[in-house]
């Protein structure tokens, strides 16, 4: 295994899935010569040629309608767009086109196509560069919604989209890019889509996160075991569309409490569909009620004001000794 920042893990997605596949194609703004803004495809240019790794013109909805026409005729593209909040300008592409092509079709014409794009704040960026607004692509049927939270995962979620026969948003935190190293084996590795992953096991509390929020809600289990007493079990969800609340509902029967964690902003949020589930089918277990800690009903600010926005340690804490207090 190799010590990598999950730059270079989803750089090795690319890299063996495209050498095992020729259908495979790399488009997007800069991807080509310039490795991409944060240097993902840095490399394959070289390696695999200008005719599968396609510098495009800065026109969203053109690079999207693009991968979508190369799915429908059997390829396999990756398209990535520079920050997520530039995807507002390929919605009509994502909503209408690729997200119903294989149900308007009766299943002639699959689209398998992932959508690369880098969310979220930490990075004190510019204005349409932080957002996180996972829950419009979650909520939209026939596309599904990966959020990997480390180099490990991503790596393996970044190949299992690809291969998938349905279109896939894969939202990668700007936070984590270059964060931390983690083990990732040279050879082939992939997760399923759409099962979430217990990353430490208790018994006290039942902490749900995904992306960058996993790395603080860990942080905030320790000091609940330090300074509490209390085994809080962590769950990485991965995938938001399809949701898989199987591992979420039978935590949440064990320890009676949970605290879901999101810098997305709180209302409609993926936090309210989370205890949706919960309280459809663990209620009667449940010895507090259920807390989310989330960005606010506000546009993200600017990197002043930044970290007061995202969930930080001192507020899952609070909101866990909250539940803990019933």
């Amino acid at each position: 295994m190799t010590k990598m920042t999950m730059v270079q893990a989803l750089n090795l997605a690319l890299r063996q899935e495209m050498e095992k596949d020729d259908s495979i194609v790399l488009l997007g703004e800069d991807v080509g010569r310039d490795g991409g803004v944060f240097r993902v495809t840095e490399g394959l240019a070289d390696q695999f040629g200008e005719q599968r790794v396609v510098d495009t013109p800065l026109a969203e909805s053109g690079i999207v309608g693009m991968s979508i026409g190369m799915a429908a005729y059997g390829l396999k593209p990756v398209c990535e767009i520079q920050f997520s909040g530039f995807s507002y300008h390929n919605f009509h592409q994502i909503e209408n086109h690729a997200a119903r092509l294989r149900w308007r079709s009766q299943g002639r014409y699959p689209v398998s196509m992932v959508l690369r794009a880098p969310y979220g704040g930490g990075v004190r960026a510019l204005e349409h560069h932080s957002e996180s607004r996972e829950a419009y692509w979650a909520h939209t049927p026939g596309l599904k919604m990966v959020i990997p939270s480390g180099p490990r995962n991503a790596r393996a979620l970044m190949v299992s989209a690809i291969r998938d026969p349905d279109p896939v948003i894969f939202y990668e935190a700007k936070a984590l890019y270059r964060a931390f190293r983690e083990e990732v084996p040279d050879e082939e590795e992939t997760l399923p889509i759409g099962r979430p992953q217990v990353v430490r096991e208790g018994g006290g509390l039942t902490m749900i996160a995904y992306g960058a929020m996993l790395r603080p809600t860990l942080e905030a289990a320790d000091v609940l075991r330090e300074q509490d007493g209390v085994e809080a079990e962590v769950i990485d969800l991965l995938t938001l569309s399809p949701l898989d609340e199987g591992p979420l509902v039978q935590s949440v029967q064990k320890t009676g409490r949970a605290v879901i964690v999101h810098e997305a902003p709180r209302s409609f949020g993926p936090g309210a569909e989370i205890v949706s589930r919960i309280m459809e089918k663990a209620f009667y277990f449940l010895q507090a009620p259920l807390e989310r800690v989330a960005g606010f009903d506000v546009v993200i600010p600017l990197f002043a004001r930044e970290k007061s926005y995202l969930p930080g340690l001192e507020r899952i804490v609070a909101a866990a000794r909250r539940t803990l207090k019933n």
